[in-house]
């Protein structure tokens, strides 16, 4: 798959990458995409809802009357879930919502998107962004020659570049990660993808590798 590479300002450059047909052109299994997708969002969860049970709210331990001959039920302290400021019955515990997901299942799942993205022509490969300091302004002005100020943008990079993480952090709908980080839902939550012209040849190198 021959992707035209585009210069910061939206132009072409005249040079082509190819995108690993094995990464970008297979038939997206969207079962998959669901699965690591869910235990992306199950990961991120606290899990820190808790209540107190009986033995761990306040109040006396004593029996508040004797068991028999009251002419009433038996009762044991004030405690009792069944009473006022008692403690909770089954109530939820700190736990983590994590579930284990075979990694052959992740790889489909992240080759299942990264196709989706190519099938619906969201996928832009652009060369180097480079930047001296931080600049907000100058990032937005390559997201509008790249006609994708009004999409959410994933850029993905070979390496770290503090100058343009910084960037773009105060832009709303544009997130930079690297290579290395990327997964299933942040391709999936991004409406188009940014790949540096580094990026693409890291795909087809290791597709290379992978064949030899």
């Amino acid at each position: 798959m021959q992707v035209d590479v585009l210069d910061i300002k939206g132009q072409k450059t005249g040079r082509t990458v190819e995108l690993p047909q094995e990464i970008f052109g297979i038939e997206p299994n969207d079962h998959v995409i669901y699965l690591a997708v869910k235990q992306y969002l199950a990961a991120r969860r606290t899990g820190t809802h808790k209540v107190k049970t009986r033995a761990e709210v306040q109040g006396a331990s004593r029996k508040l009357h004797k068991q028999k001959g009251t002419g009433g039920a038996r009762k044991g302290n004030i405690r009792n879930p069944l009473y006022k400021g008692g403690g909770t019955i089954f109530g939820p515990k700190p736990h983590s919502y994590d579930f284990k997901l075979n990694r052959k299942v992740k790889d489909l799942a992240k080759i299942s998107a990264l196709s989706h993205k190519a099938k619906d022509n969201a996928i832009i490969v652009v060369e180097e962004i480079t930047m001296a300091t931080p600049k907000t302004k100058q990032l937005v002005d390559v997201m509008g020659n790249l006609k994708v100020s009004d999409k959410k943008a994933l850029i993905v990079l070979p390496e770290y570049n503090d100058n343009l993480y910084l960037s773009t952090r105060n832009v709303p709908n544009v997130a930079s990660t690297l290579l290395a980080d990327i997964n299933t839902y942040d391709i999936m939550n991004a409406d188009v993808l940014v790949i540096t012209e580094n990026t693409a040849k890291i795909f087809a190198e290791d597709e290379a590798a992978a064949v030899a």
